[in-house]
């Protein structure tokens, strides 16, 4: 990698040719990539908008968050997580991971640099992203040229704030997921979770837990599968059942041992969806609930479960059914979403949301050495499984450069050698 200036704007743009890909994103998937590529011989930028790798986990996340799932589902390549970690690692304990990761892989992201657009160049034949960077008043642009680009800021780079008639006028606190840490500060407190995901089920529990009165808002069909069945994870029972049985009938399964451990979740007003919860995690990308206590606590009604809300008004919430429930604060359990078509100018490769055209496992590479990882839909086994391949596909193309430069340099020695 080097420097060198644009003479056109001289004093606000660095121009820096990296002699190899280009990274955006430092969270997993980033580190990912970073690691294959260390493994593979080729050198890497890795660009970061944040002050930290991980900024999602380490940031955006509540106090309470463990791993869904079991953690050798969850290690990134060719780096266990250490064997004295529990099967399901706390937030803490995974990002204590994600950085032994990137010191191991020596993998210096550069934080604080927002790309702000990323485009093909067909004339030179060479990516060109612009950043800006995000530290200090100081406001600074580099433009980096490569060969190769991947896209690494995930499917849930920006939250989802829903439009809701009278959101803005509540007079109460209204925040996203991504901001909420612990319900300690909402004991005694009447709180609407909107959303019935993962988040919005332990972040119901997490108020509960702190004595406060959550109310949670249920507007679609979700599927709620116990973490564990017989002592052993859902998911890598299904997993092992797969192997065996077609999916439809892995789904029933599921569905049955699910229903004589927690019950009839819809007489809770939680409804499943038609399609079973496997199918619909391929198809759609919408993850089941791992109920870890949040079910108990709405059988006990200690978490109100409530229909879509109509609108807001100072200090009440009127639901679609006619009920109107007062409450103080709001927190927004609404998802995230792909920020790719804000800056990545292109639109072969990635769609609207932000995600890839090409279903999975095909949805990792693009045209003209563009890449993607972390857009599966199928968490950090996804990811992992995404930055092995791009890889050991760039290397291919990296070997085949360097041996046709090797190749150059005897036949040009004895071309001297004559004169």
């Amino acid at each position: 990698m080097f420097t060198f200036s644009d003479q056109n704007d001289f004093l606000d743009r660095r121009c820096v040719w990296v002699n190899g890909p280009v990274v955006v994103g430092a969270g997993p998937s980033g580190l990912a990539v970073g690691a294959c590529l260390k493994e593979q011989g080729i050198p890497f930028v890795v660009l970061e908008r944040a002050d930290c790798i991980a900024s999602l986990w380490q940031k955006r996340t509540y106090d309470r968050l463990k791993l869904h799932l079991p953690k050798q589902f969850c290690q990134l390549p060719n780096f266990p997580f250490p064997q004295h970690f529990p099967e399901y690692p706390t937030k803490k304990q995974f990002i204590d991971y994600l950085e032994s990761y990137a010191r191991h892989f020596d993998i210096n992201p550069h934080f604080n640099e927002s790309v702000q657009t990323a485009k093909y160049d067909e004339a030179c034949q060479l990516w060109r992203i612009k950043t800006v960077s995000t530290c200090g008043a100081i406001c600074s642009e580099v433009e980096y040229l490569c060969q190769w680009l991947v896209v690494a800021t995930g499917e849930n780079a920006e939250r989802v704030v829903p439009d809701i008639e009278g959101l803005q006028e509540f007079e109460g606190e209204v925040i996203h997921a991504c901001e909420y840490k612990s319900g300690e500060k909402y004991s005694g407190k009447k709180v609407l979770v909107v959303g019935c995901g993962n988040s919005g089920m332990e972040v119901s529990l997490d108020l509960c837990n702190h004595n406060a009165k959550p109310s949670m808002v249920v507007r679609s069909s979700v599927h709620v599968l116990p973490r564990e069945i017989c002592g052993k994870s859902t998911f890598e029972l299904a997993m092992v059942m797969m192997r065996w049985l077609p999916l439809w009938l892995v789904d029933r399964l599921m569905l049955l041992l699910a229903w004589f451990i927690l019950g009839n979740t819809e007489s809770y007003g939680l409804k499943r969806p038609s399609i079973g919860p496997l199918k619909l995690k391929n198809t759609h990308g919408k993850t089941p609930v791992l109920d870890i206590g949040a079910l108990a606590k709405i059988r006990s009604r200690d978490i109100k479960v409530v229909p879509g809300i109509k609108r807001f008004l100072k200090g009440i919430v009127q639901l679609v059914d006619g009920e109107e429930l007062e409450i103080d604060s709001v927190v927004l359990a609404t998802g995230y979403c792909s920020n790719v078509p804000y800056w990545l100018q292109e639109t072969d490769f990635f769609s609207k949301n932000g995600l890839p055209k090409t279903p999975f496992p095909n949805g990792w590479k693009g045209n003209a050495g563009l890449y993607a990882v972390g857009f599966t839909r199928r968490g950090l086994s996804g990811a992992s499984s995404d930055a092995t391949r791009i890889a050991q596909d760039i290397s291919k193309v990296w070997k085949e450069d360097l041996n046709k430069k090797k190749q150059k340099v005897p036949t040009h020695r004895r071309c001297i050698s004559t004169f």
